[in-house]
């Protein structure tokens, strides 16, 4: 016979830190930034093809180096109840994997606003998520990727960045940047530091642009963003 033993079994060993390896999905989301970011058109602009590089190499260095990837509290919006349908819309287009991948992880999102008191206005009608930068979920310092979504028929106010240059990419919905065109689902427009722009989307369906900020590590950390009419400093807003 064989003698039983009462022996202590080891827990599954479970990482203190969680890297980036060890979360797929959000690995396979920063891949399909950084297939946008490599592959898609310039449109003839030097100034986009350097962006382009400059964001899509800073980003293959940061996924080469396995970041660290904390566990943000999960938060939703009003404006968060379109996102279905920009799934829907943007599971259609172009950017079809780049929707795919962002909506397998959102139920880990952190849905902010970017102020300590949202305008009356937006309430409703905005938020922005982070995946990589100082405020993670994935740990960045000299990059920060995100999603912002918009409701039908908004205008986001007359703004500018300090020091930060920033993209923004379609993946649901209709929108023009200053009045000046339509941009349709694919198309990057460029903001350099301190250029102002405002946004204002379709009246039928929500809109969803991924964005991209590049910029010294000290203003990523504590971003400042200006509105063109009241000159007031806000902090974190896109």
């Amino acid at each position: 016979m064989f003698e039983l033993r009462s022996e202590a079994v080891a827990p599954a060993e479970i990482p203190e830190t969680l890297t980036l390896r060890d979360c797929p999905n959000w690995g396979y989301l920063l891949q399909e930034f950084e297939t946008l970011y490599r592959f898609g058109s310039n449109g003839g602009s030097k100034a986009i093809r350097s962006h382009r590089r400059r964001v899509r190499d800073t980003l293959s260095a940061i996924i080469d180096s396995n970041p660290e990837v904390i566990t943000r509290v999960p938060d939703q919006k009003p404006v968060t109840a379109h996102l279905p349908r920009a799934f829907d819309l943007g599971a259609r287009n172009v950017l079809g994997g780049m929707s795919r991948a962002l909506e397998r992880v959102s139920d880990r999102l952190t849905w902010e606003y970017g102020y300590d008191k949202v305008p009356k206005a937006l309430a409703r009608k905005y938020g922005f998520c982070h995946i990589l930068g100082p405020q993670g979920p994935v740990k960045s310092e000299r990059l920060i990727l995100g999603f912002v979504l918009f409701a039908p028929n908004t205008t986001y106010p007359q703004h500018s960045h300090k020091d930060i240059e920033e993209s923004y990419i379609s993946v649901a919905g209709a929108w023009s940047e200053n009045e000046q065109a339509v941009y349709a689902p694919g198309s990057l427009i460029l903001n350099k530091p301190g250029q102002e722009h405002r946004i204002t989307t379709g009246q039928v369906d929500p809109c969803l642009l991924a964005w991209a900020w590049i910029g010294p590590g000290e203003r990523l950390a504590a971003p400042e963003m200006k509105f063109s009419k009241s000159r007031k400093r806000v902090e974190h807003g896109i």
